[in-house]
């Protein structure tokens, strides 16, 4: 499959507090809101949903198209995706604004404040996406993840116009997106990605109901946390997928851009969709082990064992020939 991933690309700034934000709260004050958190250290790393999913599809062997809007900062950045198969050549380089940054403190419930300056992403909208199709011989799926909101619709849009197959995912762009534009964005879409909280945010905004978001899309796959996946479509599928256990809790900043791109390269596979969100909830699991959503690594041995140790032999015996290149290029 010929697969492309549009969305951002930035860079993370990510803190952690050594407390708890819920302590600092006040109910009846929340009106009024005036906080600052003393952190304990910063980490800044390489982030933006597009170019970690296309990071995640990468060290599963896969070599997926990046479409975003980028600034001239980008160049070492590109040469880091580009290491693991990422294919870079489409993206759009701004000659004034620079690469989005993501900044984002954590407490020790793994709570999260974060703020995301869009830079370059904000003419994300200069991308034609039926110019790419084209210009690759066509594309099988695309991801359209949270970007500029005009981009998010262009991108839809070209794709019902060329018959592509996509994947909608709103994420942090919802707040950001009216009750149209959210309608727009995900109706006729092959699968549709949200967590749990997305999914009521979803539901309110559009107006329908989860039965009537199933009559819009094919695959509906909502993230429970540590509850682990349900998918549910309009033929009747109801799969529940529990999470693969960590083996040490870090950051989960990037964990649901990892299952994505697990859940991708299962797609690419052809595996069932049981294993694709196994594969991606072991995916997540390994960042969530690390800071930074790009700084993760497998080895071939340790994910297949890891794999069976959570889901058993069944899923390793459908995806280990497809994984060859698993961590390295």
């Amino acid at each position: 499959m010929q697969i492309a991933i549009t969305g951002s690309v930035a860079t993370d700034h990510l803190m952690t507090f050594p407390g708890l934000f819920n302590d600092s709260l006040m109910a009846d004050q929340l009106h009024n809101v005036s906080l600052s958190f003393l952190v304990d250290d910063l980490q800044i790393r390489r982030g933006g949903v597009a170019a970690n999913i296309c990071f995640g599809i990468g060290v599963l062997g896969g070599q997926p198209l990046l479409v975003a809007a980028v600034g001239k900062d980008f160049a070492d950045y590109q040469a880091w995706l580009q290491e693991y198969g990422v294919v870079c050549d489409h993206v759009h380089v701004s000659k004034t604004a620079h690469t989005a940054r993501f900044m984002c403190t954590t407490d020790q419930e793994q709570n999260q404040i974060a703020s995301f300056y869009p830079g370059a992403m904000s003419e994300s909208s200069e991308l034609d996406l039926q110019a790419i199709a084209e210009a690759v011989g066509g594309l099988d799926l695309v991801l359209i993840g949270a970007d500029d909101p005009a981009a998010m619709i262009a991108h839809t849009q070209a794709c019902r116009s060329a018959g592509i197959d996509f994947i909608a995912d709103p994420s942090q762009q919802l707040p950001r997106l009216s009750p149209e534009q959210t309608r727009e964005i995900i109706d006729g879409a092959a699968y549709l990605f949200n967590n749990e909280y997305e999914a009521t945010l979803i539901e309110t905004r559009t107006g329908w109901t989860h039965e009537d978001i199933l009559q819009r899309v094919g695959v509906r796959v909502t993230t429970l946390g540590k509850n682990g996946v349900h998918i549910t479509s309009r033929d009747g599928l109801d799969i529940r997928v529990p999470v693969a256990q960590e083996r040490v809790i870090k950051d989960p900043t990037g964990v649901g851009d990892a299952f994505r791109a697990g859940f991708i390269s299962g797609l690419n596979w052809g595996v069932s969709l049981e294993h694709c969100a196994q594969v991606g909830s072991l995916l997540a699991t390994y960042v969530i082990e690390t800071v930074g959503t790009q700084e993760f690594g497998l080895e071939r041995s340790d994910f297949l064992d890891r794999l069976t140790e959570a889901y058993g032999s069944g899923v390793v015996d459908e995806i280990q020939e497809h994984v060859t290149h698993v961590g390295s290029r």
